[in-house]
């Protein structure tokens, strides 16, 4: 695979960190444009996509130390953290990437959407927006963004699945962890799949009656999508055979289908 994308000097461009730049910068560009077309402030687009990427880094490594203690590393996670700080409000790709890279593999998605979910509802707080309208702008683009960053997975070679003998597996000599045997691509499973929501909420945007209705079918589709997907991938199972991911998603999906009801009940 291709972990470093770039070395010059001591300055390392790390594939997955490229990827969480190029998911940060490519959302926020067509979130700014279609808020634009809808004759609202751009600004709110810069807002939303910072805090929220700011806020799922934090959520996505504090999930991971939480599930690796003692192995976690606060003082990288917080060196890395103030490096993509800065690069996020001088828009510095560069700074993100060694900030990600810093941090290490160590980001779990879950965690990211809890993190980003609660920076995003502080700001709507503060001004005094609708929860559900803010939610629906962002719901294609956490797909987007996922799936951008399932990307950078597979470069490094993280996130596979279990061992498998199909045309289509593949080895990961150098992955996160390496492994010589061929194993399920989940990474590029999981791509599809996101893209996929990203390009159907987008098509539904304006064909929804209700207020809240993207994010419930964002959380219904995506639950579904990791919770299929998990049974090949090899992640510590807790409570009856299941994995985190599948307990979440689980949860997902029912809350997405209950709003779903509800906002449509009428």
């Amino acid at each position: 695979m291709y972990p470093e994308l770039l070395v010059l000097g001591p300055i390392v461009i790390s594939s997955f960190g490229a990827m969480m730049v190029a998911a940060f910068l490519s959302c926020n560009y067509l979130l700014k444009k279609e808020m634009v077309n809808a004759n609202l402030d751009e600004d709110l687009a810069d807002e939303l996509t910072t805090r929220a990427a700011l806020g799922g880094i934090i959520g996505a490594k504090l999930y991971y130390i939480i599930e690796n203690i003692p192995n976690g590393s606060l003082g990288d996670t917080y060196n890395g953290l103030i490096n993509i700080l800065i690069g996020l409000f001088t828009l510095n790709s560069n700074s993100i990437s060694m900030g990600i890279q810093t941090i290490g593999a160590g980001l779990v998605f879950y965690g990211g959407l809890i993190g980003g979910t609660v920076a995003v509802t502080l700001y709507i707080k503060r001004e005094n927006y609708k929860w559900f309208d803010i939610a629906d702008w962002i719901a294609p683009y956490l797909a987007l963004g996922h799936a951008i960053g399932r990307i950078g997975c597979f470069l490094v070679g993280d996130d596979y699945g279990k061992q498998c003998d199909y045309w289509y597996c593949i080895a990961f000599p150098n992955g996160l962890p390496p492994t010589i045997f061929p194993v399920f691509p989940t990474q590029l499973f999981e791509m599809t799949a996101y893209f996929l929501i990203f390009f159907y909420l987008r098509f539904k945007r304006k064909n929804e009656a209700s207020s809240g209705n993207l994010i419930a079918k964002y959380l219904i589709l995506v639950g579904i999508s990791r919770f299929l997907i998990e049974f090949i991938r090899v992640n510590p199972k807790y409570l009856i055979g299941l994995s985190g991911a599948q307990l979440i998603s689980f949860i997902m999906i029912i809350v997405g289908t209950l709003l779903l009801y509800k906002l449509n009940k009428k």
